[in-house]
């Protein structure tokens, strides 16, 4: 991200944090470059986003940096209107002929160009104001417009992920690895970006559950160690920790990446796998290889917290699994909207 943050920057290279870094000791400017990383997933979004914002200001003669209200209101009004690029995916169906599912920007997004832009300003030495009147008032139109329920990956139950664990090949490498991640990722309520970062030395296994270490997530970003805890399940078929000891004695090895592509030329029902690291595109073909088109690899994780609501477990103790910091996001994650299904009216006595 910073490549593309130091182009937009460059108008006031004099106020720019560039130029601090320049005049800063190297111990200042490594924290001062480090505090304006991110998650991965989070920067490549945001160089996305600027992209898009600069073509904007650019086709329009509109001054990107340091932006003004009139700009950002037209940009945010732009994006609320404007359809969206095609995902990867709906690129590849356009390749194939289909038609791509395109439309105006979601709220969420929005507000991540607009968290983009802000971060643009703040690399650059300018000060964007928190909040701006007039800016406020078209995103709470654009909200009203679009409506404020965001997209949200597909939940499935317990039943459904033990009947793709049944139809997975256990005699293939592919088969052990993937029964592994889905029953890690389900127990674990890991993020994406989680699970494919994974490193074996990372794991601690216990008599009571295995302990998986996580240094650094999206809501964790100064590096404390946080833990999640994997227990034992009683069937042996969908125990995440017993499939997870299957696929670490395929690997043979103590040390390196935990989820790893296995080589389609490599002869032989158990392939060996590589060394190099699942993608986060490549993990989210392999839930949808094994769950279903509807599915994601954040669905493993909205899954967990459906689940866990549904059988009565208290917020504190689904965020002590899923690091995260409120209740609101519990309340976003499950997914029980279904009337009929869940509905207090079936429980009246009557």
């Amino acid at each position: 991200m910073s490549e593309d943050l130091s182009l937009v920057a460059s108008s006031n290279a004099n106020q720019s944090v560039s130029a601090q870094l320049a005049r800063a000791s190297a111990k200042v400017a490594g924290f001062l470059e480090t505090g304006l990383q991110g998650a991965a997933n989070t920067e490549r979004a945001y160089t996305s986003d600027l992209k898009s914002y600069v073509a904007f200001c650019e086709q329009h003669g509109l001054r990107a940096l340091p932006a003004d209200a009139e700009t950002l209101t037209e940009y945010v009004a732009y994006l609320a209107t404007e359809k969206a690029e095609p995902a990867a995916g709906d690129r590849q169906k356009k390749k194939k002929g289909q038609q791509p599912l395109t439309g105006p920007h979601a709220l969420a997004t929005i507000k991540r160009h607009l968290a983009a832009i802000r971060k643009a300003h703040q690399l650059a030495g300018y000060r964007l104001p928190a909040t701006l009147d007039a800016l406020n008032i078209v995103m709470e139109g654009i909200a009203r417009t679009l409506g404020k329920r965001q997209d949200q990956a597909q939940a499935f139950t317990v039943e459904e992920l033990k009947q793709a664990i049944r139809r997975i090949d256990l005699e293939t490498a592919a088969g052990l690895r993937d029964r592994a991640l889905l029953l890690l990722g389900f127990a674990g309520a890991f993020r994406r970006s989680e699970l494919v970062g994974l490193n074996i030395e990372q794991l601690e296994f216990t008599e009571r559950a295995l302990l998986v270490h996580l240094a650094k997530s999206k809501t964790n970003q100064y590096g404390a160690v946080e833990d999640k805890a994997i227990f034992y399940a009683p069937n042996m078929d969908f125990c995440p920790v017993r499939s997870l000891r299957a696929w670490l004695n395929l690997l043979g090895r103590t040390t390196g990446p935990l989820f790893v592509k296995i080589p389609r030329t490599t002869p032989g029902r158990l392939a060996t796998p590589s060394e190099k690291r699942l993608s986060d595109i490549s993990l989210n073909k392999l839930v949808q290889k094994r769950l279903g088109p509807g599915y994601s690899a954040h669905s493993l994780r909205v899954s967990f917290v459906t689940v866990a609501v549904l059988n009565g477990q208290s917020h504190k103790a689904i965020k002590n699994q899923t690091k995260q910091k409120t209740d609101a996001m519990i309340e976003r994650y499950t997914q029980l909207n279904n009337v009929v299904s869940y509905n207090a009216a079936q429980a009246l006595g009557l």
